[in-house]
């Protein structure tokens, strides 16, 4: 069906849909989309693997729309999106799928928004309903969201739902879904917990996978500059001048750095603004409209606040820091690049994280070009460029007489003449980014010192030792904070409770979540060393299963491994330790579930050819 299809107009689909369609110019359908749509028309269970900006949304939303039945007000189609931004996203692109449907109503509904306007508008009616996993169970829950007429279910981005700690809510919810209705999920890998889902969930799907030809990776270039010479801020300050971009987006780890970054940007005279978690949802919605309608032209934005973010100016896509792994990679790159449009990465990477960047060109199968940083002077002759642009659109403009008569004027008060007014007036126009550089660029003396060290290199190569190989990315107790959580399993509280909570709560990714040890009244949890203030006031009123943590920073050391046992190990109320992570989450799911308190177990990605199985001690039934 894939190869036959090249046009929306071959498809089993509505005329008022095909209308719109030619409307905002689709013509032919992507793979994903000329695969999944006759397949999803029939009705039946379906699993697409397809990378972000590979057009799944639509692949989703045409059958779901052609299928609606207008006169029924109670919701048909439940879509759910990890995130309060790709759910936003998603609903923008049904209803502009859906335009010329009179009367379609598609609600998104998710946390940190008012559920009391929510609940209004389900009370009022709702074809298609997408929101988060959290807020769709608690509105369930309150007996709001009625299923009884849901027809479709999806699950988009199921991988990164999962993995930001839904996995309960998303479980939940499936087991309350109409036995007749259809279930779809799409999800860029298939790790062991989306792979449950599936097993679970869905009859006998029919498989669609288009991920080995990744679109949006083809159609963006890609390049890295190896930070060296200059600061990052500064880097970015060029690239930003010298690049043709019309808006970008710039990636960063943490929210306190898309405030100190965006700031020192505006102070330069760039149109930035921050976009984090910790902004309230009205703000975020109001900056996103200000990038799309040219008011701003960079967005300093964390990887889960821009996830789903679709905004045609996009341009360029830098990464400030390199992400952890090589998904949020292709997530941050396919915010430009979509729906057929180029679009320009370059990645800031330091010259002991060469590896990740290999491995990032390895996963998806790009070389990347590296790139010199502009030296100033070319940096002054691209602002000296823009300003003369700029004088050229205002040469012909009529209110320039009124000014003319004030040159004669401004030089008899002063006492100069005109090339020297002229002068005065572009320096300080100029302002913070000035028209040119006195002294040396910093940039030509680590370009220097960078080809005598290749040259000392050639010259002088010996037998390596393990100092030359690279270094092994790892972390040690120098890394990390350990706090103290009050709640432990006499509160029914399990590791995947608090991953959830300091995931989706405090907004750190699954790679700044260190050992966690669970004990009978408390949990003891490591986090990175120096977290920003908000975070930190945010962990302090950290609730886990409605029970407050008051969490506290421990002080000295404390031991996070798992008790050592012989002979089957003592009985007597042992702690568990702590379970480590990898990128598919605890690892063995929720295979615990149902045994009894039997401990926990401490897996390591290092351990090598070590086969044990470190289990917890158990404990006696009247402890």
């Amino acid at each position: 069906m894939q190869d036959t299809v090249t046009e929306f107009r071959q498809l089993d689909l509505a005329e008022n849909i095909l209308s719109a369609l030619d409307a905002i110019g689709f013509v032919a359908p992507t793979p994903i989309q000329a695969a999944s749509i006759p397949l999803l028309l029939t009705g039946v269970d379906a699993l697409g693997k397809a990378q972000t900006g590979t057009g799944k949304t639509a692949a989703f939303s045409l059958p779901l729309l052609n299928k609606l039945d207008l006169k029924q007000h109670k919701p048909q189609a439940i879509v759910m999106a990890p995130t309060r931004e790709l759910a936003i996203q998603v609903a923008a692109e049904v209803k502009l799928l859906g335009q010329n449907i009179n009367g379609l109503k598609v609600l998104e509904i998710y946390g940190g928004a008012s559920i009391v306007d929510q609940m209004r508008a389900l009370r009022s009616g709702a074809h298609i309903v997408v929101g988060t996993p959290g807020r769709v169970k608690d509105l369930i829950n309150r007996e709001r969201l009625q299923l009884d007429e849901v027809h479709t279910f999806v699950l988009d981005e199921a991988d990164e739902m999962l993995k930001m700690g839904f996995v309960d809510d998303v479980t939940w919810i499936m087991e309350q879904a109409p036995e007749s209705a259809q279930r779809v999920l799409f999800s860029a890998t298939m790790p062991p917990m989306v792979k449950e889902i599936v097993d679970r969930f869905l009859r006998e799907p029919v498989r669609i996978d288009v991920a080995g030809s990744n679109r949006t990776v083809e159609k963006v270039e890609q390049q890295f500059w190896v930070v060296k010479g200059v600061e990052k801020d500064e880097a970015m300050s060029r690239l930003l001048e010298t690049e043709e971009t019309d808006a970008s987006i710039v990636f960063v780890r943490t929210r306190q750095d898309t405030e100190r970054l965006a700031d020192w940007l505006s102070a330069r005279g760039f149109k930035a603004a921050a976009l984090h978690g910790d902004i309230p949802q009205s703000l975020r919605e109001r900056t996103v409209d200000h990038i799309k309608r040219g008011v701003i032209d960079i967005l300093v934005a964390t990887d889960v606040v821009a996830r789903g973010l679709d905004v045609p100016r996009i341009t360029h896509v830098f990464n400030y820091d390199i992400p952890f792994d090589v998904e949020s990679y292709i997530h941050r790159i396919g915010r430009t690049g979509r729906a057929g449009r180029a679009g320009k990465a370059i990645l800031l990477v330091r010259t002991n994280q060469i590896r990740m960047l290999r491995t990032i060109e390895r996963v998806t199968s790009t070389r990347m070009e590296e790139v010199q940083l502009p030296l100033r002077d070319k940096v002054a002759e691209a602002r000296l460029a823009r300003l003369a642009a700029d004088l050229a659109e205002q040469k012909d403009s009529e209110s320039l007489e009124a000014f003319v008569g004030l040159i004669e004027k401004l030089q008899e008060q002063i006492e100069v003449d005109t090339a020297t007014l002229a002068a005065m007036l572009l320096q300080r126009q100029q302002g913070k980014r000035p028209l040119f550089y006195n002294g040396p660029d910093p940039m030509i003396a680590a370009m220097e010192r960078d080809s005598r060290r290749r040259e000392s290199r050639r010259d002088d190569r010996g037998p390596r030792d393990r100092s030359d190989r690279g270094e092994r990315r790892s972390y040690n107790a120098a890394d990390w904070d350990t706090y103290q959580l009050q709640v432990g399993r006499d509160q029914g509280v399990q590791v995947k409770d608090i991953v959830g909570a300091i995931a989706n709560e405090l907004g750190l990714e699954k790679q700044f979540i260190g050992s966690i040890k669970l004990a009978t009244g408390h949990t003891y949890v490591q986090l990175p060393k120096k977290m920003p203030k908000e975070i930190l006031g945010q962990l302090k009123q950290l609730r886990i299963r409605q029970k407050a943590t008051d969490a506290q920073l421990v002080e000295g050391h404390v031991d996070m491994s798992p008790p050592r046992r012989r002979n089957g190990g003592d009985r007597n109320g042992g702690e568990r330790g702590p379970r480590r992570f990898d990128d598919r989450g605890p690892r063995g799911g929720n295979r615990g579930e149902g045994r009894g308190d039997k401990g926990g177990r401490r897996f390591d990605r290092d351990r090598g050819g070590d086969k044990r199985s470190f289990r917890g001690e158990r404990r006696h039934a009247d402890a």
